[in-house]
């Protein structure tokens, strides 16, 4: 006879009402959607800050992430993640990853604040297409007929872009590389999104402190010389960057991943609206080619996924 583990299990593996279960999807979807807005809308915060320079930004950025995370992780009752700081495999990533990751903020404070927003909504919305790559690269993923042409397609678009409007676009190929790498590393380790991010920005927190000294000790800082206001924006950065990380991962726990594919594409989709009306970037014909490619690349990519999963669901059905 079985042991009724039923104490044991998850809430969210527990036999649910119909009422609680369309709630559950109302929080998640919630949840989801407030991620991907503050992220879509976060380079208006960088904005507020650009005569920061973009360092300083990082800094402060990774410096008060820290007590944030540790009062959500205290507020939602998560562990501290103990046991993964005396395994030096899994240290060992998540040194690469939080090098990955802050080289990735530190791009896209710089393009933020030197008026190039377009670039970091290109990159976001190359970010899935490079995901896929290295899945077929590093983890040896089968390659869907959709999947090929969304890549070609992503391709012929920075292609084109390089021929047409001459150079690499490289603040979004460094966004969408470096961001890609980061999800396929952390995908090797067992650990939360938030206990993660702790871990990773206690990594780079000496080094960052350290920097912030060095400013304030030199004089050529803008933390308590500027002003208050630039003084609390720089405090918010930790805000910034943990809240839609906990909204992210808790609307994760609820909605199905193709759902939170779709999701996805709300970020980069509010930046490309912030840069082309709000900021005023130039966008001209090339540049619509370039991002008309990489769209038709992703609506091709998205509807092989929602095949994939109508034919998992028959087979299952």
């Amino acid at each position: 006879m079985k042991a009724d583990n039923t104490s044991n299990q998850p809430l969210a593996d527990l036999p649910q009402s119909h009422e609680e279960e369309q709630q559950n999807t109302k929080a998640g979807y919630l949840c989801g959607l407030g991620a991907f807005v503050i992220w879509g809308l976060a380079p208006i915060y960088f904005k507020t800050v650009q005569q920061v320079s973009a360092l300083e930004i990082l800094a402060h950025r990774v410096a008060w992430s820290v007590p944030v995370v540790l009062l959500i992780m205290l507020v939602i009752k998560r562990p501290f993640p103990k046991g993964v700081l005396k395994d030096k495999k899994i240290m060992g990533i998540l040194v690469i990853t939080a090098i990955l990751i802050s080289g990735n903020w530190l791009v896209f404070t710089w393009a933020v604040t030197h008026d190039r927003v377009l670039e970091t909504s290109l990159g976001y919305f190359i970010n899935p297409l490079i995901s896929v790559a290295l899945g077929i690269i590093f983890l040896k993923e089968k390659l869907s007929t959709w999947s090929k042409w969304a890549l070609g397609l992503a391709i012929a678009g920075v292609t084109y872009r390089v021929i047409v409007m001459g150079g690499l676009p490289w603040v979004s190929l460094f966004l969408a590389f470096s961001f890609g790498f980061y999800g396929l590393l952390r995908k090797q380790v067992n650990i939360g999104p938030l206990q993660g991010l702790l871990v990773e920005t206690l990594i780079v927190l000496p080094v960052t402190v350290g920097y912030i000294y060095y400013l304030w000790h030199t004089g050529t800082g803008s933390f308590l010389t500027l002003s208050p206001t630039i003084d609390w924006l720089l405090v918010a950065g930790g805000v910034i960057t943990t809240v839609p990380l906990a909204l992210f991962s808790a609307g994760a726990r609820i909605l199905p991943l193709n759902t939170i594919g779709f999701l996805q594409y709300l970020a980069p989709s509010l930046t490309f609206i912030l840069a082309v009306f709000v900021f005023k970037e130039p966008f001209n014909l090339d540049l619509l080619m370039t991002f008309g490619l990489i769209w038709a690349g992703l609506v091709v990519y998205t509807i092989g996924v929602v095949k994939a999963n109508r034919r998992k669901k028959v087979v299952v059905g």
